[in-house]
């Protein structure tokens, strides 16, 4: 947040706000649209996360559309929740997510609840540029009271989503969290998760989590989590962590401050803590969607369902859809993408089960078409207390069942720290011409040719040696960083650049058959692959890149 057109500020978010209700304007065209179905509102805790969303409403409301404008912070997910709930044309979410304390951000999402996309952002941004002079009365937030189309869609919309939470269970799953003694620490990082974590748990029947005090709050100052991402692993999660040691909690929950991600940990034999990677969580929640659908369904179709995850997650869901016959798809980076997946198969006539992306992004059910740290801590829950009571089995124990069945997944993900934009540039563009300067000539080994390269994708130029003609299917947004390697022993790494942080990130797996159980050897042939492609593509000590510290 600061001053100028490359910040967030009342300005900035009062042109954006006009662009898009222009834009809005143009695809539909009937007024009475913008009057009886309008637009959603809602924002977290952040420094002037409220008043740019009044200023946001007042624009719309300026424009003779309906909005409904939450009085109150809430989760992300609730705002795409609400636009397929109350039929709205578009939805805004103001939030800066898991970032630092100084930032702030505007998440719009499209009619069919998802974020929007490719062609939406580009017609937005071009009606932005011509919507840039504030109208008259933009700045008077005083339009909002006593508007009689402005409307809080909090009673109509929160007790609806748990209803609709408690249907995703069977009766009989509920009657056992009650009966199973699992329990839950759970920490907000100083965000809006509490309050509707703590109405969940006891409307599923599960026990009530002990939150972290010190972050149960939202406190736009972050005062205990500088870093408010539960993502980065225990450095983050310190509090909850002790919190849960002296409470001797089975299961760790961690939000990030809008509620739409989930950390998770489980008490270990040892008396430590394992926190679960995104990737592992995923393949846990993406087998208990599965089982889920087999013990609600009369007569489960697996034919007739999907599930979805990003180009960079695991690719554990696609070797339980080779087994068990379910539809797999892979989608770019981001949940938009997913989102957007989701909705194609729905109109297909698709049951889509489960999505997910590494990044602690998980969608259980598609009433809400994004990702959702409520729905996920609920559904981790429920597994845990079902795992317990009826198989006997911990989280750890049945992530490891699963790889017995669907194939070991060796995965590490993580990044270096790079603030100059031009250095990126240059380490891509060194990646593409490596052979003497040449456009297209990769990298062709690592450790001096011990392990070959066999396909190069990248999908910032378009160009994959598998393909014919060599063209990728796709490609990632302009100014986006993204190659693949993929070696002869099945190793893949995907180097990539943030779009929303100063990181160079990277993504590597080797996928096991079920028939292979040497899982040391993999992991350790994983790690020092992982260990070489970096320092030969990013070159960090030469290029001066801070490495993430592991835990």
């Amino acid at each position: 947040m600061g001053a100028g057109f490359n910040a967030m500020n009342d300005l900035v978010v009062i042109q954006t706000a006009q662009g898009l209700c222009a834009y809005l304007i143009k695809q539909y065209p009937d007024k009475l649209m913008h009057s009886n179905r309008g637009i959603v509102i809602g924002y977290d805790a952040r420094q002037n996360s409220k008043r740019f969303a009044d200023l946001t409403a007042t624009v719309f409301l300026n424009n003779n559309f309906r909005v409904y404008l939450f009085q109150r912070f809430v989760p992300t997910p609730f705002v795409p929740y609400t636009i397929l709930r109350l039929n709205c044309l578009a939805g805004v979410m103001v939030t800066a997510s898991h970032n630092p304390k100084q930032d702030n951000g505007y998440k719009i999402y499209w009619t069919n609840g998802a974020q929007i996309t490719t062609t939406h952002e580009n017609g937005i941004y071009q009606a932005i540029l011509e919507n840039l002079e504030p109208q008259v009365c933009a700045w008077n937030v005083d339009t909002l009271k006593d508007n009689k189309m402005l409307f809080d869609p909090y009673n109509n919309v929160v007790p609806a989503y748990f209803d609709s939470l408690k249907r995703e269970f069977t009766c009989q799953q509920l009657v056992d969290n009650c009966e199973c003694p699992v329990s839950f620490t759970y920490t907000a990082m100083h965000g809006v998760g509490y309050a509707y974590i703590d109405m969940a748990f006891p409307k599923l029947n599960l026990e009530e989590v002990i939150p972290v005090q010190e972050q149960a709050d939202p406190d736009p100052e972050f005062p205990t989590a500088p870093s408010p991402d539960p993502e980065e692993g225990k450095s983050a999660l310190k509090l909850c962590l002790e919190t849960a040691t002296s409470n001797e909690s089975d299961i760790v929950l961690a939000n990030d401050p809008d509620a739409d991600r989930l950390a998770v940990g489980e008490l270990a034999d040892e008396g430590e803590y394992k926190l679960f990677t995104g990737n592992e969580l995923g393949t846990l929640l993406g087998w208990w969607a599965l089982e889920l659908y087999r013990m609600k369904t009369e007569k489960p179709d697996l034919a007739k369902c999907s599930m979805i995850s990003s180009t960079i997650s695991s690719k554990i869901l696609k070797s339980m859809a080779a087994i068990e016959g379910f539809t797999f798809h892979e989608t770019m980076t981001g949940f938009k993408w997913i989102a957007s997946k989701v909705s194609d198969e729905q109109k297909a006539g698709k049951k889509v089960l489960f999505a997910f992306e590494e990044s602690i992004g998980y969608m259980m059910c598609s009433n809400v078409p994004d990702k959702d740290g409520i729905s996920a801590a609920v559904h981790v829950g429920t597994m845990a207390c079902y795992l317990r009571c009826k198989k006997c089995m911990s989280l750890q124990e049945k992530l490891r069942d699963i790889y017995e069945k669907y194939g070991f997944h060796s995965s590490v993900v993580s990044y270096a720290i790079c603030n100059d934009v031009c250095l990126i540039q240059n380490i891509f563009h060194r990646l593409r011409n490596f052979g003497g300067g040449q456009k297209d000539t990769y990298p062709k080994s690592i450790l001096c040719g011990e392990f070959e390269i066999e396909h190069v994708r990248d999908l910032t130029t378009g160009y994959d040696s598998s393909k014919p003609g060599k063209k990728a299917e796709y490609t990632v947004s302009e100014g986006t960083q993204m190659i693949t390697f993929t070696f002869k022993n099945g190793f893949v790494i995907t180097l990539c650049s943030s779009g929303t942080e100063p990181k160079l990130k990277y993504y590597a797996e080797m996928c096991g058959k079920p028939e292979n159980k040497r899982w040391d050897e993999m992991e350790k042939t994983t790690r020092r692959m992982v260990e070489a492609a970096v320092n030969e593509f990013y070159e960090p000590e030469k290029n001066g890149l801070k490495l993430k510290t592991e835990d």
